[in-house]
C-alpha cells in the first residue's frame, strides 16, 4: 500500500499532478484500503474489475489479497505510474480505457466478477450506472463523496431522495458499508467519503421506458407529474388515469413514489400488451 510521501515522490517521478477536471484523489492510508478489501469480500481467485486506479494503492491490496485484477485507468500518466508500481504482482491487468464506454462483460470475459473502486469524484455516479447496466458483476464495493453515497441509497421521505435513488434501486440493493475521512486521500478533499456496497439484481421488465421517466419526474422534483411528464409523451390527464388506476393520488410528485410504485405507474402508462423493454 502507498503512503502520502510515496505517493508525492510517485507523482513527481512521473511528472504528475492530481487533476481535479477528472476528480483524482489518490488513497494514502493502508489501513483504509485493507478495508475496502475486507468489506468487499474479496477471496483468493476472484476476478476483480478496480476503475479509476490512480496510483495503484487499491491495486495493491486487491492483488495482495489473491485477485486477479483488471484495472482501468483513463489517464495515460498514471497508467505508466501504475505500470510501475504494480510490476511484481501476478494477476494484475492495466486496461487504458474509460470506463464510461468501456465493455464490461468483455473485460470480464464471462467470469464472475466484482467491482471495488475509490470512483473518480466527478463521474462516479455515471461510471456506477454503466456498470450495473452491464449485468457484468455480482457485487460491488466502491467508494465516493459521502453526499453522493447517501444520495444512491435514499428512500422516500429522506431529503437526498431522487432520481438517481430510483435509477440506482431499479438495478441492486445499495447500502452504506462503512464512512471514509477525508484525510484517507491525497490531496485532501473538502468532503468526506463512504464505501457503498451494491448487490445487483434483476431490472423491472419495464427498465428503458422506467428510466426516462423517472428523469423527467424529478427534473422539476416539487412539480406533479401530471405537469412533469409531458417531456416523455404523457399529458396531464393520462398521468391522472394511471395514478388512479393504482391507488395513488392524482396529484402526486416525483418524490412522494419508491421504486415499486414507480413501475407501477410506468406499466400503468403503458400501452397493453408493451411491457418488454
Amino acid at each position: 500500500m502507498l503512503t502520502p510521501g510515496q505517493v508525492r515522490e510517485l507523482l513527481g517521478t512521473f511528472g504528475l499532478a492530481p487533476h481535479k477536471a477528472l476528480g483524482q484523489n489518490f488513497v494514502v492510508d493502508p489501513n483504509t484500503v485493507r478495508k475496502v478489501v475486507r468489506d468487499a469480500g474479496v477471496q483468493s481467485g476472484d476476478l476483480v474489475v478496480e476503475v479509476g486506479p490512480g496510483l495503484g494503492s487499491l491495486t495493491l491490496a486487491l492483488a495482495d489479497a489473491g485477485a486477479d485484477v483488471v484495472a482501468v485507468e483513463i489517464d495515460a500518466g498514471l497508467v505508466r505510474a501504475l505500470e510501475h508500481v504494480t510490476t511484481d504482482r501476478h494477476g494484475v491487468r492495466i486496461v487504458h480505457a474509460d470506463a464510461l464506454t468501456v465493455d464490461f462483460q468483455r473485460l470480464t470475459e464471462g467470469r464472475p466478477a466484482l467491482l471495488v473502486s475509490n470512483l473518480p469524484y466527478n463521474v462516479a455516479t455515471p461510471i456506477l450506472m454503466t456498470a450495473l447496466r452491464s449485468r457484468a458483476f455480482e457485487r460491488l464495493l466502491v467508494m465516493v463523496q459521502r453526499e453522493v453515497g447517501e444520495r444512491w441509497t435514499a428512500r422516500v421521505g429522506e431529503p437526498l431522495y431522487g432520481g438517481v435513488s430510483v435509477k440506482v434501486a431499479a438495478f441492486a440493493r445499495a447500502e452504506i458499508a462503512a464512512r471514509v475521512s477525508r484525510n484517507a486521500f491525497y490531496p485532501v478533499p473538502n468532503v468526506d467519503s463512504v464505501t457503498v456496497r451494491l448487490t445487483p439484481g434483476t431490472p423491472p421488465d419495464v427498465i428503458a421506458h422506467l428510466l426516462p421517466l423517472v428523469d423527467a419526474g424529478f427534473a422539476q422534483r416539487r412539480k406533479r407529474l401530471r405537469n412533469t411528464l409531458g417531456a416523455v409523451g404523457h399529458g396531464p390527464a393520462e398521468v391522472e388515469t394511471a395514478l388512479e388506476s393504482i391507488g395513488r393520488d392524482r396529484g402526486a410528485r416525483a418524490e412522494e413514489l419508491d421504486l415499486q410504485t414507480w413501475v407501477a405507474v410506468c406499466r400503468a402508462l403503458l400501452p397493453p400488451g408493451e411491457v418488454q423493454s
